[in-house]
This record gives structure tokens, C-alpha cells and sequence, in this order.
């Protein structure tokens, strides 16, 4: 019986979902029916979560409650600062994660995944100790301490401040907190995508996790913003923005930063962090990558007029982390740190009617080949 292949399973529906949802043609990302517009403006990264996994948006107490279990859960035991400290300097925190969550389902089982109360606390231990993990090993692997975090402080201030030993800027914390609802959640993508898969086996939450890190750290899914900080500094001065477009147009390659998969018009998530970048920048000071960052936008938009490519989302975060003085190799962590409220929330949809997948395949080998022994090959 003759089948369709899709490489890549592209346009192949694979779930069905009400986490969220992209219109590609209008530009309009929402979570759970909410545009991220009305979440970036009026949410937290928190409350937003709540919205992914619980449909809803909480009440008052529900919220409190929620904010104050992830805050009691930020701490990670000492065994899994003492793993960290055994990883190698130079590996990619990204493999540190990785390695660091799966460790976490040792010291907090949670294969009992038909039992909601500790789905839920298992989901509430994900979302609190991964920046935590994030930021120890960012500090350990610089032979610094790493600090413990503080439960006076919100959040994203929480995170910027056991990375730097210091409580951030008001608008660093908006700006931050605006990065991880923005990166929350996606539609069905690669690690998501993953994660169901896992999910379906009924495995813990850990390894499901663990499982969509794997698949983010990908240079095709999680590392763009990393490769566009590493293009604007090998463009180096605005002067010569418009020189390495024409050379990229001309030899048709990609552009880092530029086009979406999804979205045939500008992505509203780079809509919104262009308007945050723009007040970062013009309140703490210019800086180089931003100066061709901006060149490089103005000479896209002259030299491909009605081609319909703009700034993607990881154009702007990049160099927004950048200037908050966040090291390239953790910007994919902490595109997991927000995205870990996605794929939860697509765990707990998978749960409710779970079926394993097992997709075919289209066999395109060879048959009734003889065996030939060794000494006669």
C-alpha cells in the first residue's frame, strides 16, 4: 500500500493541542486563546505558566500559592552542585542541563505519572531549580562560587543575580521576565515534539525533559540567537553590514536572525522585543553588536523590499542577553529555562489521553540479499 513521506514530518499533524497556537499569515502567537502581546504587557513568566499548564489564568491565591511553591523549590542539593563541579570547564552548559535534570529525577522520583500531585510537584521542582542549575554551573565553570538563591527576589531577578552576584536593573528584570513568556511555549516543535514522545512511554518528567534539552541544544532549533551574536561580531562595524548581506544575498545563504519557518510576516515576538531592546539600549548605552544589529535590519529591509523576510525573535534576544552581560553559550539554557513551561504543559495535555507513539516507516532497502561469508568478502 503506497504512503506519503514527509521529510521532517512537515505540515503532518502529530497532536492535537490547546496549549497554543500560531497563525504564520497574520502574525498571532497565543497561549491558551491569550495574544502574547496582552501576556509580555500584563503577565509574569509565572502567572504565564500557570495559563500553559492549567488552562486558566489563576485567581488571586492560586497565584500566590504558585509563585510561593516554585520559590521554596529554587534550591538544588548539594550532590547535584557537587556533579556540576565534576563536568568538564570547557563543556557546553547545554550538556550540563541536560545531565543536571535527568540527575534530578534520582533525588526526586516521579514515575508515578498517574497521580496529579506529583505531576504537579514534579512540574513546580522543573520550573524552580533550572535556573538555579543554569546559573551554578555558569559560575562553577568560571571557578567562582555559585550562589544560592534568594526568595525575596521575583523570578527573572533571581536568576540575573545568582549569575552576577548582584540584584539587577528594574528594567533588565521587565526585559528578562518579557525573553521568557516570549520563549515559553511554541506550537509542536522539535524538542516539544520530543518530549511528547517520551512522555508517551509514561516516563517521569525528568527524563521528558530531559529529552526536549537534548533536542534544543540542535543549532537548527535552539542556538540561532547564539549564531546571530557570533555574526554581528564577525560583521564587526556598521559600516560593513550592507556589504555582508549583499555577499550572503548573492551567494543565497542564510542570514542568521532573519526569516521564520512559521510565520510569512515579521514574528509578533519580535515585534515586541524590538520595542524593549530599543528602551534597553537607549537607557543604559549603546554597544557595538547593537550598532550593527540596527545597520544590518535598516540594509535587509532596503535590499529585499516585498520579499516578506524580517527580524525573527532570536535576532533581538541575543543581543539584549548580550548587553545584560550574559555569555553566548547561555543563551540556549535559558531558552530551555523558559521553554521547560511549554513542554510541561504539553506533558500534562499527553497525560490525559495518552497514547505511545509508534509511527511506520517507508522502507527503502533491499531485499533477499545472501549472506556472504567473511572469507569471501
Amino acid at each position: 500500500m503506497p504512503h506519503d513521506f514527509m521529510p521532517g514530518l512537515a505540515g503532518v499533524p502529530a497532536a492535537k493541542s490547546a496549549v497554543s497556537d500560531v497563525d504564520g499569515q497574520r502574525g498571532i502567537l497565543e497561549y491558551r486563546g491569550i495574544r502574547i502581546e496582552d501576556l509580555c504587557e500584563k503577565s509574569s513568566f509565572l502567572e504565564t505558566s500557570y495559563l500553559l499548564w492549567f488552562g486558566r489564568l489563576p485567581s488571586q491565591p492560586e497565584l500566590h500559592k504558585f509563585v510561593e511553591d516554585v520559590t521554596y523549590h529554587r534550591r538544588i542539593k548539594y550532590r547535584i552542585v557537587d556533579l556540576i563541579k565534576c563536568l568538564p570547564e570547557h563543556g557546553h552548559p547545554m550538556d550540563a542541563l541536560q545531565a543536571s535534570v535527568a540527575a534530578l529525577g534520582m533525588f526526586y522520583p516521579g514515575r508515578h505519572v498517574t497521580d496529579a500531585d506529583n505531576n504537579y510537584w514534579s512540574a513546580v521542582r522543573l520550573i524552580a531549580k533550572l535556573p538555579t542549575i543554569v546559573a551554578a554551573h555558569a559560575r562553577l565553570r568560571r571557578g567562582d562560587d555559585c550562589i544560592p538563591p534568594r526568595d525575596d527576589l521575583s523570578f527573572s531577578e533571581n536568576f540575573l543575580y545568582m549569575l552576577a552576584d548582584k540584584v539587577p536593573p528594574a528594567l533588565w528584570v521587565k526585559i528578562f521576565e518579557v525573553c521568557l513568556i516570549l520563549h515559553a511555549e511554541h506550537t509542536m516543535n522539535a524538542s516539544t515534539f520530543t518530549g511528547l514522545i517520551t512522555a508517551s512511554t509514561l516516563a517521569d518528567p525528568y527524563t521528558v525533559v530531559a529529552s526536549s534539552i537534548g533536542t534544543l541544544k540542535g543549532p537548527l532549533h535552539g542556538g540561532a540567537n547564539e549564531e546571530v551574536v557570533e555574526m554581528l561580531r564577525a560583521i564587526g562595524t556598521p559600516a560593513r553590514a550592507r556589504g555582508y548581506l549583499e555577499k550572503h544575498l548573492q551567494q543565497k545563504t542564510k542570514v542568521m536572525g532573519f526569516g521564520h519557518r512559521v510565520y510569512k510576516v515579521k514574528d509578533p515576538r519580535a515585534t515586541v522585543l524590538q520595542q524593549f531592546s530599543e528602551q534597553l539600549f537607549k537607557e543604559f548605552g549603546t554597544s557595538p553588536l547593537y550598532d550593527v544589529a540596527v545597520e544590518l535590519e535598516r540594509a535587509t529591509a532596503d535590499l529585499l523590499q516585498g520579499k516578506k523576510i524580517y527580524p525573527n525573535v532570536d535576532f533581538y534576544s541575543g543581543i539584549i542577553y548580550d548587553k545584560m552581560g550574559i555569555e553566548r553559550e547561555l543563551f540556549t539554557p535559558i531558552f530551555a529555562i523558559a521553554r521547560v513551561a511549554g513542554w510541561l504543559a504539553h506533558w500534562f495535555e499527553q497525560l490525559k489521553e495518552n497514547k505511545l507513539y509508534r509511527p511506520d516507516q517507508i522502507y527503502a532497502g533491499d531485499h533477499n540479499r545472501p549472506y556472504v561469508p567473511i572469507e569471501q568478502r
